[in-house]
């Protein structure tokens, strides 16, 4: 048991140094092309017309606008849910809640995506009439949908684990139960939670189906949500269809944007350790 318990954690350790091994490699033959400078400063991303330009921060900036809005949506509307089932919820409520937004989770984003796309967009137009058919912030709102079960489920975990006798003891001083989860729960819990909007972050970066189906295709420098754009993972899923020569510029283009979410998605898991290190309560 213990041989295939350590053959299960060693696989996933060479998996990801497999992963990481070529995405480097591959952008190392990349940058012998592509100057660091120009790939960080440029703001033009054309890699595949003439007139070429590798300017990641047009992907950066789709990227990050798309997981601004998702997570404006995702991080309140979870953490409100995640401390209703947790501190007011009954048990049966509960029970029946819970998977409910765990199967929400479970959706294929492709659906998510034509959902954003048919429905949430029209929706949005009716509002905002200069609203174009593709834009960032139908296709952020719904991501931020599919990415409350994250919060919701993991925070709500976190805060149940807070023992009942500081919860007894806060109503012993006379609080309420709302300010027993606000000021007592949940900053007990808030290593836990912490991890939670971590996770939530890095989805909504890697997310890919519903930013390609529903955010557009074209390359845009800017943080305004009500345009179109592309993401760092809707390029790749655009680009890798196997129509680019193997030893092109434009197909390791795939692999330096891979290499920058990659990248993005590490240091968002390193700071995600140094929160729960940092914040962290033993009982």
């Amino acid at each position: 048991m213990e041989t295939l318990l350590f053959l299960a954690a060693f696989i996933s350790v060479v998996v990801t140094l497999g992963i990481v091994y070529i995405l480097a490699s591959e952008s190392l033959v990349f940058f012998k092309s592509v100057s660091l400078v120009s790939f960080l400063t440029d703001t033009q991303w054309t890699p595949l017309f003439d007139d070429a330009h590798y300017g990641i921060l047009v992907l950066i900036s789709g990227t990050l606008t798309s997981s601004a809005v998702a997570l404006a949506v995702a991080l309140p509307l979870g953490t409100v849910i995640a401390i209703y089932l947790s501190e007011f919820a009954s048990f049966r409520v509960r029970e029946m809640v819970k998977p409910v937004l765990e199967l929400l989770g479970g959706v294929p984003t492709i659906v998510f995506g034509y959902f954003a796309l048919i429905t949430v967009t029209p929706i949005l137009q009716k509002i905002y009439p200069d609203l174009p058919g593709f834009n960032i912030l139908s296709a952020g709102l719904v991501m931020g949908v599919m990415i409350i079960p994250y919060v919701s489920s993991l925070s709500e975990d976190a805060m149940r684990a807070v023992p009942m006798s500081l919860r007894e003891g806060a109503y012993a001083m006379g609080s309420t139960r709302l300010q027993t989860a606000l000021r007592v729960v949940f900053p007990a819990a808030f290593s836990g939670v912490a991890s939670a909007f971590v996770l939530a972050i890095s989805r909504a970066v890697g997310e890919t189906m519903i930013v390609t189906v529903a955010s557009g295709g074209q390359p845009n420098l800017t943080i305004n949500p009500a345009e179109s754009a592309m993401t760092l993972a809707s390029y790749i899923a655009g680009v890798s269809q196997g129509d680019l020569p193997h030893d092109s510029i434009g197909y390791q283009t795939i692999f330096a944007a891979g290499l920058t979410l990659f990248v993005i998605t590490l240091l968002l898991n390193i700071f995600g350790h140094w929160m729960r290190k940092k914040y962290r309560e033993v009982y």
